[in-house]
């Protein structure tokens, strides 16, 4: 199977597919649990950002999203084979930057369909799924902006940010966690200064965890230190997202 079928996952789990695509995708999803996993987590995500909120678009919305879009690097297909015609796969993904940036139009968060579009919906799917009311209503805030940097030991951690709420949530998803009794523990950096924002526990590599009074920040960063934190950060950063 060429890696081109999977670049539809993100228009199958938005349903901006044509039927010939659907089908094939289909038949994909049956043998592959990779994308079973992230069609579901998609689709989950969609789900709760548009539950109870929906509102028809501005008649200006699709304008603008066809006016990104068309400005956008789209990853190319890898391979030789080509289930679609030229051009297919940009139109698809096309409709589903539209069909997400319409749902939130009615105070969601935005996603630009572009390289790290799945990346960054599973990430939010999984700070969703925490149950917390705070992270909910920062994630559904309008003016959500999500940013995301790897880990210099592995992994990935994402910052969604929002000035209306004056908050954020940062979710620490490390591939593992630091050895010899050692914990990641997480920062805010304004002006220079480093406030702590959150410590894991020993073995601990996982984490979602909300930030108040995040506006004016210019970094959230991820330092490794010894068991129960440090009241300074231990440099260098093995992650720092800019937010400015």
């Amino acid at each position: 199977m060429s890696d081109d079928i999977h670049a539809l996952v993100g228009a199958y789990a938005l349903d901006a597919v044509d039927d010939l695509e659907r089908a094939a995708f289909d038949r994909h999803l049956r043998g592959c649990g990779a994308c079973q996993v992230e069609v579901t987590e998609l689709q989950e995500t969609a789900a709760r950002l548009a539950d109870g909120t929906w509102s028809v678009p501005p008649p200006a919305l699709r304008d603008n999203v066809l006016a990104e879009i068309a400005t956008t690097r789209q990853v190319a297909p890898v391979g030789p084979a080509r289930l679609r015609r030229p051009g297919s796969l940009r139109l698809r993904l096309t409709a589903a930057a539209a069909a997400v940036v319409a749902a939130a139009t009615a105070g969601t968060a935005v996603f630009v369909v572009q390289e790290d579009r799945v990346r960054h919906e599973r990430a939010l799917a999984e700070a969703a799924r925490s149950g917390s009311p705070r992270v909910e209503a920062i994630l559904a805030s309008p003016d959500l902006v999500v940013r995301q940097e790897e880990l210099t030991t592995g992994g990935k951690v994402t910052v969604a940010s929002s000035r209306l709420q004056d908050a954020g949530v940062i979710l620490l998803a490390a591939t593992g966690a630091p050895a010899d009794n050692r914990v990641f523990e997480l920062w805010t950096v304004r002006g220079g200064a480093a406030v702590q924002a959150g410590t894991l526990d020993v073995g601990q590599r996982h984490i979602v965890q909300v930030v108040e009074g995040l506006t004016g920040s210019s970094d959230v960063g991820v330092t490794v230190e010894r068991a129960g934190g440090s009241a300074t950060p231990t440099l260098p950063m093995v992650g720092d997202v800019k937010l400015t």
